[in-house]
């Protein structure tokens, strides 16, 4: 029996059909990169204190100077932020020395923003969880839509998961715009965030299933990657010329609109449609698929006894009897389960709350934005020469250790020396944004093919613990700009000593069944050194025998 590729192997690996798959999955990845990261500036904090109807004044003045106390804030004496002197008639300023919470409101600082969701509904002061929380909203719905999206799309389709969800993201992102109150804004962006990570799953899968061998490594590892990048960069510079956030949103949710037009060009995956015994269709694909290459088809793409096979093939998965409780069975697929969560939620963790902290550091927002977002091209094409030309128990040590390393040293760097911080941030987010790419190929080389997509689903909804923990690690800095890299660093450098634990898998076969998983380095050498005394007193007692039969 011949399998999918090696059936529709006479269309090649990279002709005009490839090219317009590879680049129009790829492009797709781009609102995915801005619809997140757009809360940096869309809940950014603007310098506020207490509004103070008594005096006609506007803007922060000396004359406030007897109306509100002051606070310590990053080192820096500023004007309290959520206290204020209560009113005293007989006083020569007007003011007592007794101090109340803002009941007048507070007064934003607009030199930075017209708006953010900050000043539209007092995220301050005894709101100020609400802007963090946000965030963890809309990655709550990331964690819902990862676990959805998989089940859905296997019952109706790559390809109409992939346009109804960037449909749903789009939509729902303008809705936000609109929205006239804090609670619907975070519904809306629980939708938004559901059909951010279902659109990129949808992506991915459909351009895995629709290109082969080294294009779908280089799709997986680069194209997606690489314009999530471009769409990240491309925040800063619409919020830089965008200071209001309900047009901001809505010139980044209006792009989604110029993809409709892929829906005549991205075909649904053949793959999936003869997993429903849609044979016909599948063909058809494919026939149209070998004219833009230029390239005859066969008369009988899909012969009775392989399409039995294929359809097999692809439903085993349903056919099995494997559970969640595989993934802890036996003590070696225990451990890799184990760390490889681990691994995962402190990635994810760091990932996110080096790109939400970028507003807390020192210097412009936008530019550190623009800077943290062009590291994700150096992390993805540096991850990439490193999975051609390193070993895989090299590279995840060797990208969290350092990345971990250099977050820590910022405690000891002068705080006039902002490039030299700058510096050392953006080249530990480099290292931490290879390695959360590196960890879809390195899963799937870990885990045996039985439990494989179920081991990847378990991880990567394990990495939303972290992404929701993210927004508060980046709310600290607003008081402490260190702490989050201390705890940040801190487990970053915890969890690569941890994967030094993982076996090598480059250049091996995929494990098929779960006896077939490696065991931890550690444990594999002590076995290995078992091996070799037993062996050795088995060498032992042979002689002995040998001997007493002479």
């Amino acid at each position: 029996m011949k399998d999918y590729e090696e059936i529709t192997s006479f269309l090649g690996e990279w002709g005009p059909f490839q090219k317009v798959i590879f680049l129009l999955l790829s492009l797709s990845s781009i609102p995915n990169g801005y619809v997140g990261m757009a809360m940096i500036f869309l809940a950014d904090i603007p310098p506020h204190r207490c509004r103070v109807p008594q005096l006609n004044f506007s803007g922060f003045g000396l004359d406030l100077n007897y109306s509100i106390p002051l606070q310590e804030v990053k080192g820096e004496i500023i004007l309290s932020r959520c206290t204020r002197f209560k009113e005293q008639v007989d006083s020569a300023t007007g003011f007592g020395n007794e101090t109340e919470g803002c009941l007048d409101g507070w007064e934003f600082s607009k030199e930075q923003y017209r708006s953010t969701i900050v000043t539209e509904w007092d995220l301050v002061c005894g709101n100020a969880w609400k802007a963090p929380f946000t965030v963890t909203i809309f990655f709550f719905g990331v964690l819902s839509g990862s676990f959805l999206s998989g089940i859905i799309s296997d019952r109706y389709g790559r390809r109409f998961i992939f346009f109804a969800t960037l449909a749903l993201q789009t939509v729902f992102s303008i809705l936000q715009a609109a929205a006239n109150s804090w609670e619907l804004f975070c519904a809306l962006y629980f939708i938004v965030g559901m059909g951010q990570i279902a659109n990129y799953c949808a992506a991915f899968i459909l351009g895995s299933e629709l290109l082969i061998r080294n294009v779908r490594i280089n799709f997986a590892s680069l194209g997606v990657s690489i314009c999530y990048a471009i769409g990240y960069t491309a925040l800063p510079m619409f919020a830089w010329f965008i200071r209001s956030w309900r047009i901001l949103l809505i010139a980044l949710s209006v792009p989604g609109f110029l993809y409709i037009p892929l829906w005549w060009y991205i075909p649904e995956s053949p793959r999936w449609l003869l997993s429903q015994g849609r044979v016909k269709e599948a063909e058809d694909i494919i026939r149209a698929a070998a004219r833009k290459n230029g390239i005859t088809p066969p008369d009988v793409i899909f012969k009775p006894e392989d399409c039995k096979q294929l359809m097999e093939n692809e439903n085993k998965e349903s056919q099995r009897l494997y559970t969640w409780l595989d993934l802890i069975k036996t003590t070696n697929i225990r451990n890799i389960t184990l760390i490889s969560i681990i691994i995962w939620i402190v990635i994810s963790m760091t990932y996110y709350g080096m790109s939400l902290n970028t507003p807390n550091m020192d210097g412009d927002p936008y530019f550190n934005c623009l800077v943290a977002a062009s590291s994700e091209f150096l992390g993805y094409g540096s991850i990439w020469l490193f999975i051609r030309y390193t070993p895989r128990r090299f590279t995840l040590p060797f990208t969290m250790i350092l990345s971990g390393t250099l977050l820590l040293i910022i405690k000891f760097i002068p705080q006039d020396m902002h490039v030299l911080s700058l510096t050392l941030v953006m080249i530990g987010k480099t290292g931490v944004t290879g390695a959360f790419g590196f960890l879809y190929l390195y899963g799937t080389e870990l885990f045996p093919t039985v439990v494989r997509n179920m081991a990847l689903g378990a991880t990567s909804m394990a990495s939303r613990v972290g992404s929701t923990v993210s927004p508060y690690i980046a709310y600290m800095g607003t008081y402490n700009k260190i702490l989050p890299y201390i705890l940040m660093g801190g487990t970053t450098v915890i969890a690569g000593v941890l994967s030094l634990l993982l076996p090598e898998t480059k250049g091996e076969q995929l494990p098929e069944f779960i006896n077939q998983v490696k065991p931890l380095r550690c444990m594999g050498m002590h076995q290995a050194s078992r091996d070799g005394q037993r062996q050795k007193g088995n060498a032992q007692v042979g002689n002995e025998v040998n001997n007493i039969q002479e």
